[in-house]
Parts: structure tokens; C-alpha cells; sequence
């Protein structure tokens, strides 16, 4: 394991922040405010003369410089057709993955706003609408360096690195192997369920935490100047199903999750056509993220940050909820997709 797994960020002083951003080309007036982020670090940075930006230090070690640099080709191209995603603003060099002191970071402009009122038919259906226009975009071609999201990557290497690494109580480790092998196995009839499924760039995180809603009065003090939904954090944009960007949006009991899954695909086929057959992947793709978010809490455990904000991680109670858990996922995988069969 290398010394910037045990503390990725030791180094990165509120100086250090500053420097970076002044070697980049910017005017920093030296605020800052640290904003919510565990996987990377993120600032808002006072700027001389200007609306202020936002700085990310990326984690080490966790993508490419290849991965990024798509993932803000991708976002440029969607901001490029008047998406409202936020795209990465380039440093004096041209570039916008930048080099400072060992890290890499980026930086943005600063986009305000709320989270999005999900419980409204209209704001689901500008929702689908947006959701829509990024992946006629994101289908236009594949990432070449980042990651496709299925059973492998997200829920077969999740399960062997949490076993590996004996990160379950030794009481526990058997009946949490086996509902995570049955889960996985539910997920791949599924799939199979589902058929040959198309996979597209995608936001790959996209809940409500990651949409911006900007209101009409509001709109014109924004950098992208437009009212309605503002998506960011594409940090975990990967190749996936188009489902992917809908489900976490989805919400209740199952008779509220149909009527939200019709408010958002009748936005959504205004730009995109819907397979219905990937409903089958719902469930799923859900099983999949309770997996993987296990297995990177686990993983990250040695950087500070995270028993500070998850101290309930890794007890004998959080793994008897993941049993539940993975025993309910493997029920409702056997039942018929929100539009039935």
C-alpha cells in the first residue's frame, strides 16, 4: 500500500491550496471554504475581482489523468450543447487537469442552487428532458479509459475485496457471502432478463445531491445563466445502461416509483428513446451500489476523513443491516420491472 493511501491528504494545506490555484493562473483572495466531498477534496476559492471558483483536488491514485481529462471532454461537450453541466475551466497552460505540489486538481465555476422538488411531475419531466439530451450526447461515442459499470466492476470486485481483506466480522463473514453471492446472482438473471443492453456515457451518480436546481429569479447571477436543473459532479461518469442516470431518482413505494418513472421518461424521450426492457436492471443496478459502497467505505477506511463521517462503519450491526439488506435486494430482483414484464 502506498504512503498516500494511509493519508492521501496530509499534505494539503490551506497554503498549498492557494499556491496551486495562483500557479494555475488564478487570483485567489485567500477564503476558502471547505465544501461536502469524501472521495476527493473540494473548496470554494475566493477569487480578486471575480465570482468565486471551485478547486478539486482529485484522490491520488484513483483515476487516470486519461480517465479525467474524458470525463471534462465529456462535460465540455455536453455544456458545449447548452446542457447545463459545468465543465472545467482550463489554467493558463490550456489545460484542465492541473499539476501542483504532487497533486492533481481542477477547477470550476461556482454553481449555486437547491435540490430539486422530486415529489413534482414537472420538475421530473425537465429532469428526463436534461437526463435525455446527456445521453443522445453520451452515445455519440465510448470512453476509452474509464470503466464500464456491471456485475464485474461494481459487484463480483466489491464482494472479493471486502472477503479478501476480511472487513466482516468473522461471526457474520459466512451468511454475509452467501446473500452477496445469491445477490450477484440475481443481478446476472436480471441482465439476462434485460438482454443485449446498450451502454452510453453516462452521469453514473446521478441523484438529487448532484442536481442543482436553479430558480427563474435566481438564474442570471449563475455561470451558466439558465433557470431549472444543473448537474455536476460527474466524477463517477462511466460507461453504463441509460437506467443507470434514472433510478436514483426514483423514490417510495412502488406505486409512487411507476408514476416518477412515467413523469421522467416523458421528458426523456423528447431527446432519447427509452428501452423499457432495462427497468429489469433497476433493482440490480441498486444491488450493485449497495456492494460497491460497502467495499469503498472499507477501502478508504485509513484516510481520516472517513471514520470521522461514518463511525458506524464495520460494527457487527452494519453488517447484520447489510444481510437484510441484500436479502430484500434479492427478493425484489425477482419481480417484475416498474412497467411490468
Amino acid at each position: 500500500m502506498h504512503a498516500h493511501d494511509e493519508v492521501p491528504y496530509a499534505g494539503l494545506t490551506p497554503e498549498l491550496i492557494l499556491d496551486a490555484l495562483e500557479s494555475a493562473g488564478f487570483r485567489p483572495d485567500g477564503r476558502l471554504l471547505v465544501l461536502n466531498s469524501y472521495e476527493n477534496r473540494v473548496w470554494q476559492v475566493g477569487i480578486e475581482d471575480a465570482a468565486p471558483v471551485v478547486a478539486k483536488f482529485y484522490r491520488p491514485g484513483r483515476w487516470t489523468d486519461a480517465a479525467i481529462l474524458e470525463e471534462h471532454a465529456f462535460v465540455q461537450q455536453l455544456a458545449d450543447a447548452e446542457v447545463p453541466a459545468v465543465p472545467a475551466l482550463a489554467g493558463e497552460a490550456g489545460s484542465t487537469l492541473l499539476h501542483h505540489a504532487g497533486f492533481r486538481f481542477s477547477v470550476f465555476p461556482r454553481c449555486g442552487g437547491r435540490e430539486p422538488e422530486l415529489d413534482r411531475s414537472d420538475t421530473l419531466t425537465w429532469l428526463g428532458r436534461f437526463i435525455g439530451r446527456i445521453h443522445a450526447i453520451g452515445a455519440t461515442q465510448p470512453y476509452q479509459a474509464r470503466p464500464t459499470l456491471d456485475v464485474d466492476t461494481f459487484g463480483v470486485a466489491s464482494r472479493d475485496w471486502l472477503l479478501e481483506n476480511n472487513c466482516i466480522p468473522d461471526d457474520l463473514r459466512p451468511a454475509w457471502q452467501a446473500v452477496a453471492d445469491l445477490a450477484l446472482d440475481g443481478v446476472r438473471r436480471c441482465y439476462d432478463r434485460a438482454g443485449d443492453v446498450r451502454l452510453l456515457r453516462v452521469h453514473g451518480d446521478c441523484h438529487r445531491g448532484n442536481v442543482l436546481w436553479i430558480g427563474q429569479d435566481d438564474a442570471r447571477g449563475t455561470a451558466l445563466g439558465a433557470a431549472g436543473p444543473h448537474f455536476v459532479d460527474f466524477d463517477d461518469t462511466r460507461m453504463a445502461p441509460a437506467v443507470q442516470d434514472l433510478w436514483m431518482l426514483l423514490e417510495g413505494d412502488r406505486a409512487a416509483m411507476q408514476d416518477q418513472l412515467a413523469d421522467i421518461v416523458a421528458g426523456y424521450e423528447d431527446f432519447a428513446e427509452f428501452e423499457p426492457r432495462e427497468l429489469w436492471l433497476v433493482e440490480a443496478l441498486r444491488t450493485l451500489r449497495l456492494l460497491h459502497y460497502s467495499a469503498w467505505l472499507a477501502s478508504r477506511w485509513r484516510d481520516p476523513a472517513f471514520p470521522a463521517a461514518f463511525p458506524w462503519f464495520g460494527t457487527a450491526r452494519y453488517w447484520q443491516d447489510r444481510i437484510l439488506e441484500l436479502r430484500e435486494q434479492v427478493a425484489l430482483m425477482d419481480e417484475a420491472p416498474l412497467w411490468g414484464a
